[in-house]
């Protein structure tokens, strides 16, 4: 039943593969579960029903992901845009969280009205391939630092932004040992080899005593999530704050799920899985708003199910099913420390890499756009902002080279709108 749900066979693919490349999404994204409620916190959102929305939200999208566009991607709330709920909309706005949450379902209908038209096809169609493939590799440069400051491989330096980390804390001794087991098991083509080089993180972080033990078997109530579910707050839509609010919530939410959806859905060859899949994120961040959690994204650690395998929406359903048992073994999923998480992240970082030899490198107009994103997204910590730098400059690079005729008018409304993002801080 499975095999023909999913159209296995015609992908090249195995129930046994796909699941155990949901599984690797899983463990791979699962910290999100407690670090989201954290940044939730802040915005006033009580911790474990933050845990709880946290885990919903990414169940849905990945459910709905699975079924609706058959593609291995995972959706969780995003990284950033969190950022952009608790310490922008928020406190620095001052918009009620339950007025946030209702400007995130807001920006869900919009998006989701976006993607069910020809415009989304037009958006995606409209950004050259440079740009596609820049912002590719600048999510894996992105995912690779995160993991090696997961890793404490590199730290915060006293006279440079970062540092080499220290090669005798125990910690950073895990992570090289388990980056060198999980790319042994890669590089011999090992089955689940990211499952197990996570498994084997573990292992020896249990050994070494290592493993944080606390809070573990302590269950979730669920007395506080009855005060955040559909507790959204429309009082707030007549004033602009809450607009702009919306429109940012919505901007970032486009570009990035139509970014992430494109590199990540071309290291498998399936870009015609890329409307589907941007129509179910955009469904996603509306139910965000309900379930009670800042918008949802597309997971740039989907690349890890996919290199594990994941070639349908088998793998996203597995990771939805997971994210669902969550819920309940969320103080226990915990327990898989950074240091079995972080070389999961470098090694697909250092995969999504492979794009830039795709990148056109004797035209300037197009390599420089391309470079500055590549080296935005893991500098400024924002796949949105460092889209936004190559998406600004690409415009203005093709009318000083004289090559107007590539600037589309949808193109150039899209560089209006990042010029528009950059500048709504400052107004």
């Amino acid at each position: 039943m499975l095999t023909k749900r999913f159209l296995l066979q015609q992908h090249g693919t195995t129930v046994r593969r796909e699941m155990t490349a949901g599984v690797v999404s899983f463990f791979t994204v699962v910290y999100i579960v407690a670090v989201n409620a954290s940044i939730l916190a802040d915005a006033g959102i009580p911790y474990e029903a933050g845990v709880i929305a946290t885990a919903l939200a990414a169940c849905f999208g990945s459910l709905l992901v699975g079924l609706w566009a058959n593609s291995p991607l995972v959706i969780v709330p995003g990284m950033g845009i969190n950022a952009l709920f608790s310490y922008t909309v928020v406190q620095g706005m001052r918009l009620p969280w339950p007025e946030a949450l209702a400007a995130v379902f807001v920006s869900g209908l919009i998006v989701s009205a976006l993607a069910f038209t020809p415009l989304s096809k037009r958006l995606a169609a409209t950004i050259p391939d440079s740009l596609k493939h820049a912002i590719g590799a600048g999510v894996g440069l992105f995912l690779a630092f995160i993991g090696l400051q997961k890793g404490g491989i590199v730290v915060p330096g006293s006279s440079s932004i970062v540092a080499l980390g220290d090669f005798g804390s125990t910690h950073t001794l895990l992570t090289l040992a388990t980056l060198a087991v999980t790319l042994a098991l890669y590089v011999r083509g090992v089955p689940g080899n990211l499952l197990i080089g996570i498994a084997a993180g573990t292992g020896l972080a249990a050994i070494t005593g290592q493993l944080d033990w606390d809070g573990a078997g302590t269950g979730l109530s669920l007395e506080a999530y009855g005060s955040v579910f559909g507790a959204m707050s429309f009082s707030g839509l007549p004033s602009v704050v809450f607009w702009t609010a919306v429109f940012s919530f919505a901007l970032v939410v486009l570009f990035e799920n139509i970014g992430l959806i494109d590199a990540q859905l071309r290291l498998i060859g399936q870009p015609e899985k890329a409307a589907r899949s941007l129509q179910a994120g955009a469904v996603s961040v509306a139910a965000s708003g309900v379930l009670g959690t800042s918008p949802t994204v597309t997971a740039v650690e989907s690349a890890a199910g996919i290199s594990a395998g994941g070639r349908t929406g088998l793998t996203a359903v597995t990771a939805g099913a997971l994210f669902a048992c969550a819920v309940p073994l969320g103080p226990v999923l915990r327990l898989i420390p950074d240091s079995a998480i972080a070389p999961v992240l470098i090694l697909i970082g250092g995969l999504m890499l492979r794009g830039v030899k795709d990148i056109p490198f004797d035209d300037l107009s197009e390599w420089l756009p391309a470079f500055l994103i590549v080296a935005g997204i893991p500098l400024t910590s924002s796949i949105v902002d460092g889209m936004g730098l190559g998406f600004v400059a690409f415009p203005i690079l093709k009318l000083a080279a004289g090559q107007r005729r590539e600037i589309s008018p949808v193109f150039a409304a899209i560089a209006a709108l990042f010029v528009l993002n950059f500048a709504l801080p400052f107004i």
